[in-house]
């Protein structure tokens, strides 16, 4: 019935499908808080959606744990100072390109077995993990990745180097980003 992401075409019929158990999902949900509306919106469906195969009964349980996590942890109101020395080392950065579909990379750099002990074993299966002297490694980040943005480091041919200033200057301005997009009343957030 469903096409995965990657298909070229859509029917008209599976178009209308699609957004027909995106509809049930958000009205499965039921009525949800400002910051959940914000968090579930159609992006955000389609990807519990694919997660559970377009079942919406699974991907509405899916959402609603990962919604009860959301308000536990808040991790929207996870800002800069919080998490800086997690970066001084440059151990752990989100890197200042994207990948070839326009997504965030972030970058870590500890070794596997001391990365694993953090992640549990199911999200451990979904990782890539990728070695520079590994050749097929390398075909699955430059699958994901164009090599002239890449880090030397890692393989590719950008000579960047990480700076912990100028990064905690980026951060610092998103850090201003996310509080105006998480604000509830819809003002502009002042953070300076």
């Amino acid at each position: 019935m469903f096409w995965g992401k990657n298909a070229l075409h859509f029917n008209l019929d599976a178009a209308e499908q699609r957004q027909a158990k995106i509809n049930e999902l958000r009205a499965a949900l039921g009525p949800l808080s400002a910051r959940g509306e914000k968090y579930c919106n159609e992006s955000c469906l389609i990807r519990y959606l694919e997660a559970r195969n377009w079942n919406v009964d699974r991907s509405r349980k899916m959402l609603e744990e990962s919604l009860k996590w959301r308000v536990a942890k808040r991790p929207e109101d996870i800002r800069w100072p919080d998490v800086s020395v997690e970066a001084e080392t440059g151990k752990l950065y989100r890197a200042n390109f994207t990948d070839r579909e326009g997504k965030t990379v972030v970058v870590m750099r500890p070794a596997k077995k001391v990365l694993k002990v953090f992640i549990d074993q199911k999200s451990v299966q979904k990782l890539n993990f990728v070695y520079t002297e590994n050749e097929e490694s390398m075909k699955t980040i430059y699958n994901h990745i164009d090599p002239e943005v890449l880090p030397v480091e890692f393989g590719g041919k950008n000579n960047v180097v990480y700076n912990h200033e100028d990064y905690s200057k980026l951060m610092t301005k998103d850090d201003i980003k996310t509080a105006s997009f998480w604000a509830t009343d819809g003002n502009h957030v002042n953070m300076s």
